[in-house]
């Protein structure tokens, strides 16, 4: 009796071992994946952000913090692909090392070993509703505030001779060269910040200096056109400042969709759709992007980051799959190329399907619960397939 209970607590003590060296491998390989992945496309994706410093006029220090903060955003939309490729892969490397052979002949049960991954699929799911639902938008707005609080301080750099330059929104810049003193010659600026006003400067020299913290372009020698609903006047100097602080980059700095936090989209559908009596239409006015002509757009928002990781638990399941074949049948490697594609393919889909998120609130009911209905269908798969090869 007592060799019974040791047998049994040595068989239970050992498959904690083995769940639990299979799992920290599935772990490791996962943050690896992820990581190196997003570290490439992070790379390739921080070259052409140097547009905003070559051709937006924006300073070093706003370009790398704009970079570094997009990296949640790559880690989110590479997540799922991680997710299946890693484990998938430690499922096949158990599989050739006829590891998973000593699992199964060791006692442990396939349908307790799907059981144990689709629990253990639960904190990547919640590490990915973190990620898209919290860090990714928060990241996303500080990335923006930091386009909207720049003040061009790469500018300078920006003007070329014989050369329009409108990298500043509403302000248009040509002069004819740059002498070795850095003094710009025959400047030309032209601003139309209103659609009934015009200002237009020419003058002799112009040269850029900083103060006060604020960028400024003193002009020598010239005269200023104005043109205010076509009446217009004009006023020489010989010389005057011009604040260039004052202008914005022409990239998009205001607040879009995506950076809205997860809150704010929520308190929106429900104000919009008049479902909470506590919210009034008026508090639409403090949440931006907050119409219902953008309310399709929120949803497919609210769909990528609440809806899209609760899919990371089918997308183990179907790398779960592998364990139902075993390398010494002839059809393996054509299964296993099968179990691939179709991988690959709902990720695929994954991506895609936030266009079917609309305004139809039915269809967007039948995606919400789409996850759940999946991976039902094929944990009693998974039932009858073992159930079948065991009658």
């Amino acid at each position: 009796m007592f060799d019974a209970i040791y047998e049994l607590n040595y068989q239970i003590s050992m498959k904690k071992i083995v769940y639990r060296n299979l799992a920290k491998d599935c772990i490791k390989f996962f943050l690896v994946t992820i990581l190196v992945i997003s570290l490439i496309i992070w790379v390739l994706q921080a070259v052409n952000y140097l547009d905003f410093v070559i051709e937006d006029g924006h300073g070093f220090i706003v370009y790398f913090s704009y970079t570094l903060l997009n990296f949640p955003k790559i880690l989110s939309r590479v997540y799922p692909f991680a997710i299946f490729i890693s484990f998938a892969y430690i499922f096949m490397k158990y599989e050739a090392k006829n590891e998973l052979v000593i699992f199964w002949n060791f006692g442990i049960k396939k349908i307790d070993f799907i059981n144990f991954f689709i629990k253990f699929s639960l904190p990547f799911v919640f590490l990915s509703l973190l990620l898209n639902s919290l860090i990714s938008p928060l990241s996303q707005d500080k990335a923006r505030s930091f386009i909207r609080s720049s003040d061009l301080g790469f500018f300078e750099s920006t003007l070329k001779p014989k050369t329009f330059i409108d990298i500043v929104k509403d302000l248009t810049i040509y002069y004819d060269e740059k002498n070795d003193n850095g003094e710009l010659k025959n400047i030309f600026l032209y601003e139309n910040s209103n659609i009934n006003e015009t200002q237009t400067t020419f003058a002799k020299i112009g040269v850029l200096e900083e103060r006060s913290n604020k960028r400024m372009l003193i002009l020598y020698n010239g005269k200023t056109i104005n043109n205010v609903n076509g009446k217009i006047s004009e006023l020489g100097f010989s010389k005057t400042d011009f604040n260039i602080s004052k202008y914005t980059s022409n990239t998009i700095s205001h607040q879009k969709t995506q950076e809205n936090s997860t809150i704010d989209l929520i308190r929106c559908t429900l104000i919009i759709n008049k479902l909470n009596p506590n919210l009034k239409i008026k508090d639409v006015n403090v949440i931006n992007n907050c119409l219902y002509d953008n309310l399709e757009n929120i949803y497919k928002e609210l769909y990528s980051r609440l809806i899209k990781p609760l899919y990371v638990t089918f997308l183990i399941t179907i790398s779960l799959l592998l364990i139902l074949k075993s390398k010494i049948q002839k059809s393996f490697y054509k299964d296993k190329l099968k179990i691939y594609i179709f991988g690959f393919l709902f990720i695929i889909f994954l991506e895609s399907s936030g266009e079917f998120i609309g305004k139809n609130l039915l269809l967007n009911l039948f995606f919400c619960i789409l996850p759940f209905m999946l991976v039902l269908f094929i944990y009693l798969f998974f039932v009858r397939t073992l159930k079948f090869k065991r009658a």
